[in-house]
């Protein structure tokens, strides 16, 4: 009796999107730190692709406060100061300056320049990390980082599926009433949130997953899931595919699944650019021993020439 093979892995099956991303579409990629890593891989390959320009942000709610504010910039920004730093609610942490004024301006600009992008885009990746958010107590304003303040001025909100749904739900109907043709794709970080309870997490994951799902059923012919979450969790299921804090994804499994992207959701012409693009990528992230040689920054600017020419030729325009 002949036995069967036995299958030491599961295969999460990724669905083939009916309308594919192209090498010259315009990708915006707002959210968790997973979002980070999968906009930066788009721009190693020269496309067009803004990634998160007012910060790291990881709940419905306040991705929704930041795309609100940019298309309307009806708000006042909440601009406040500590340590002698300004600071805004409505950012990350790398926006801090000692002067208000310096700073109004700059975020004003990452609003201006989110606005201009999601006006422009083809595709809008949402990744959702918790469904946790933070308001302050003394307006009830949602804040998108608490920048290091003490507990005392937030309170901790466990958002419900119906709450999640319906910040991202009428983000999304003002998101196409300006960009009726915008697809929009979410996607949950693997990423585990301990600081919560390894249940906790679990639990934000599942409402967050509903909340998705739900939002993929109202709007099946622009939102598409794309399960990151599970290709990590249950494709590669090993503490090798993660850092050594054991919670976030290493290069290997970003590097899974951006492959499985490619192979699911790009089309032919797509896959091409990047495959010329390839080693173009791999010289511009080189960085000599030796330093800015002369013949290092001349060899850089004849790579950046090649790829500007192979974007030019792709209809990619930065």
């Amino acid at each position: 009796m002949k036995e069967e093979g036995i299958v030491f892995r599961t295969i999460v099956d990724v669905p083939q999107w009916p309308v594919r991303m192209q090498a010259h579409h315009r990708f915006v990629l707002l959210g968790s730190c997973f979002a980070q890593y999968i906009g930066e891989r788009f721009q190693s390959y020269g496309l067009n692709a803004v990634c998160n320009p007012l910060g790291v942000t990881y709940n419905p709610e306040s991705i929704a406060v930041q795309v609100r504010q940019a298309l309307t910039a009806t708000a006042a920004l909440p601009l406040f100061q500590t340590n002698g730093q300004w600071r805004c609610w409505w950012t990350g942490t790398l926006f801090s300056t000692a002067e208000e004024n310096i700073l109004r301006k700059e975020v004003q600009d990452a609003f201006s320049s989110l606005a201009d992008a999601l006006r422009k885009a083809d595709f809008l990746f949402i990744t959702l990390g918790t469904n946790v958010c933070y308001r302050l107590k003394d307006s009830g304003m949602t804040v998108a980082n608490c920048h290091k303040m003490p507990g005392i001025h937030f309170e901790e909100v466990s958002l419900d599926k119906e709450a999640c749904t319906n910040a991202l739900k009428d983000m999304l109907e003002m998101l196409w009433q300006e960009c009726p043709a915008l697809r929009v794709v979410f996607t949950v970080s693997p990423y585990r949130y301990a600081k919560y309870g390894f249940h906790g997490s679990q639990l934000a994951k599942a409402t967050l997953l509903l909340s998705v799902d739900e939002l993929c059923q109202l709007y099946p012919e622009k939102t598409i899931y794309f399960p990151a979450y599970e290709l990590l969790l249950d494709d590669l299921r090993d503490y090798r595919f993660y850092t050594d804090d054991m919670i976030h994804p290493a290069p290997a499994a970003i590097s899974y699944i951006w492959q499985r992207m490619t192979e699911n959701c790009m089309d032919k012409t797509m896959k091409q650019y990047l495959e010329l693009y390839g080693s173009i990528r791999s010289a511009l992230m080189h960085r000599p021993k030796q330093g800015d040689t002369a013949d290092y920054i001349a060899f850089r600017k004849e790579t950046e020439e090649k790829g500007r020419l192979l974007r030019e030729k792709y209809g990619i325009h930065l």
